[in-house]
């Protein structure tokens, strides 16, 4: 079997940390904001020349929160109810041959600061620390496709998730509001879209305490009915687990 080896050409930064509850596709999110550090010797600035007269640009990058549980032939996509199984070529799992993911995301800045570039990016679907393979411009005229079919992922999903706030939390945001003044907006929008697995999306409510963590916070909310989610609380992280 033949290999290629591949230089990691930059790292994200993004608010979410771990894998649970990142929308299963870029864009989903619009509030969801993040970087690309540039890592030598890439982070020159002949490499971005131009790139900010793009709105968009693709992003390929490496799925390393699961490469280590390798590849399978069928998975379970969670647009088919999380039971069905369907080949992974025709799906955008994680579990692949070579852990490679591309998304389209909005290019916001090109931030030069001496020697570092960022990229400032949002919508994005990226955890903390991914590591990225390479970035091309995205190119409306050929990459939008308005006739293209997409079997079972014809539709953007629904989003009838209603988000509330408990006192406690309403007051922990206005403290952390000071500084992430998008933080609530990020979380309404993140559990807008249910992260919860397939499988209990059919429940009405349950008694589970769901969390992620979405910046240097932890997010904590309960199932109120099918529809109806409560944020109980909004914790900031010990400095010693924060990846901020």
């Amino acid at each position: 079997m033949s290999t290629q080896h591949f230089d990691i050409i930059g790292t994200v930064h993004s608010p979410y940390k771990e894998k649970f509850a990142v929308p299963r596709q870029p864009g989903l999110v619009p509030a969801a904001k993040g970087r690309i550090e540039l890592l030598p010797p890439y982070n020159d600035a002949d490499s971005v020349r131009d790139l900010s007269q793009f709105s968009h640009i693709w992003v390929l990058f490496v799925f390393h929160g699961t490469q280590e549980q390798g590849w399978k032939p069928l998975v379970r996509p969670p647009r088919l109810g999380g039971n069905q199984k369907t080949g992974v070529f025709a799906t955008r799992s994680t579990f692949r041959p070579n852990p490679i993911g591309m998304s389209v995301v909005a290019l916001d800045e090109v931030e030069e600061e001496g020697r570092r570039i960022w990229l400032n990016i949002s919508g994005l679907d990226l955890i903390d620390q991914t590591p990225v393979l390479d970035i091309k411009p995205y190119l409306p005229y050929c990459d939008s496709l308005p006739d293209a079919s997409s079997g079972f992922a014809n539709n953007k999903p629904e989003t009838k998730v209603s988000v509330e706030f408990s006192r406690q939390a309403e007051q922990q945001l206005r403290f952390a509001a000071e500084k992430i003044p998008d933080l609530r907006e990020l979380i309404c929008q993140v559990l807008s879209q249910d992260p919860r697995p397939a499988y209990r999306r059919h429940k009405k409510s349950d008694n589970t305490r769901y969390g992620v963590r979405l910046y240097n916070f932890n997010i904590v909310w309960i199932v109120q009915s099918s529809n109806d989610f409560q944020v109980v609380s909004i914790e900031k992280e010990n400095k010693g687990k924060s990846h901020d």
